[in-house]
């Protein structure tokens, strides 16, 4: 039979009945004939809980000491999934990050994999064990423990999918596939039989909160086979690959809402060349990564130019922009942190004119005011007062996703 890697997040895994219906889902498989390499996240709050731990000592820890601390999360959930395997009479190890072969760059707290050393999990393999491994973490030409970041779980899964070569990877999370929006928010969101690498990349991106977008980029590059399912109904999840059979089906997959961003307009701009360039490499090099991108028509030979941040960066953005107010010539720089971001994402949209302005249409009825837009071939999103985001999301989904018929 075949190989396959599964992950459980940290609600799979939060308290002991729920760890042991994991080990029962894991020895299932293996007693389907598979060999099964686990990836267990944190449980429950366990990361939110240690990094309040570490307040109490020192609000300023540095982010190797941080690292450190946070990798102990996952080794307690992996520790106690083996011992609950254990108890069931099957032969199975956990192994942390770096004995499982996890090398990574030494950017402590949104560490990169570098490459895997696979032969301690082979090993294992050989030995017709079940192998348990820490989500998150690794290890740094230095020795020291990093961490790989905010969804780090489901990039350590498809690392290990991709590397081992597994027929399969399972993201095992408390919804039970991909939706076409958030079932626990949006009214009648419909579980999605397949989507594309592409369209659920745009949909991770873009807010939905299922898979992180950078186990989606790495299961792209390496063709993992890649399903969503739910650890807790056990019906069958929701296939991400190349090409889905809904594709030309449907114009719109999903939509995705995103409050975590700011706006940012720099105001009073020279209209002159090199302006743009200006202000987004300072951004760069302090790593705050730029979203939606307006640039107004230039009047009085000056030009505004706005653009969106997550929240996490928005004073550090508004401070280098009037640190540098001098270099950059502006007048003042205006922050709006009471918006949201609203997309739809569908790869069949490139093909089918006339969908954004749908989207435009079902705001426009509801009286929804939007601030931004931009648009690609399989998205479009808009800014929108934050207190009217649930809104947005619930009119756009029913004009595409209604109950005869969908889009």
């Amino acid at each position: 039979m075949g190989l396959i890697v599964q992950k459980f997040g940290g609600s799979s895994v939060a308290d002991a009945d729920r760890i042991r219906n994991v080990a029962r889902i894991i020895t299932e498989t293996y007693r389907r004939g598979h060999r099964v390499v686990a990836v267990l996240s944190a449980q429950g709050d366990t990361t939110d809980d240690l990094i309040a731990k570490a307040a109490e000592i020192n609000p300023n820890a540095s982010k190797r000491e941080m690292d450190m601390l946070l990798s102990t999360g996952e080794q307690i959930s992996c520790s106690l999934c083996a011992m609950a395997i254990e108890a069931m009479g099957y032969p199975v190890v956990s192994l942390t990050g770096w004995q499982a072969g996890f090398r990574t760059n030494s950017s402590y707290g949104d560490a990169r994999i570098k490459r895997i050393d696979t032969e301690r999990v082979l090993a294992e393999l050989d030995k017709n064990t079940i192998v348990i491994v820490t989500g998150f973490q690794g290890l740094n030409k230095y020795e020291d423990i990093t961490t790989l970041g905010r969804g780090g779980s489901d990039t350590s899964a498809v690392a290990l999918a991709a590397v081992l070569h597994a027929d399969l990877c399972q993201i095992y999370t408390d919804v039970d596939g991909v939706y076409t929006a958030d079932p626990r928010h949006v009214k009648g969101a419909r579980k999605l039989e397949e989507i594309t690498y592409d369209e659920m990349l745009e949909l991770a991106t873009l807010g939905a909160q299922v898979l992180h977008n950078r186990s989606v980029e790495m299961a792209k590059r390496y063709g993992v086979n890649l399903e969503v399912l739910s650890s807790f109904s056990g019906k069958p999840g929701t296939k991400v690959k190349e090409v889905a059979k809904t594709m030309e089906k449907l114009h719109v997959s999903g939509v995705a809402c995103d409050k975590n961003v700011a706006r940012v307009a720099v105001v009073g701009l020279a209209d002159e060349p090199g302006i743009a360039f200006k202000i987004f490499s300072l951004l760069a090099k302090e790593r705050i990564n730029v979203d939606l991108i307006l640039q107004s028509i230039g009047r009085n030979n000056t030009k505004d130019i706005s653009f969106t941040v997550s929240i996490q960066d928005v004073e550090r953005c508004k401070q280098l922009l009037d640190e540098h107010r001098d270099f950059l010539q502006f007048d003042h720089v205006d922050v709006n942190d009471k918006i949201a971001k609203v997309s739809i994402v569908g790869a069949g949209m490139v093909h089918n004119p006339g969908v954004a302005a749908k989207m435009f249409e079902a705001l426009y009825n509801a009286g929804i005011n939007i601030s931004m837009i931009s648009t690609s071939e399989i998205k479009v999103s808009v800014l929108v007062d934050i207190n009217e985001a649930d809104r947005a999301v619930q009119v756009i989904h029913d004009r595409f996703f209604h109950e005869f018929g969908g889009n």
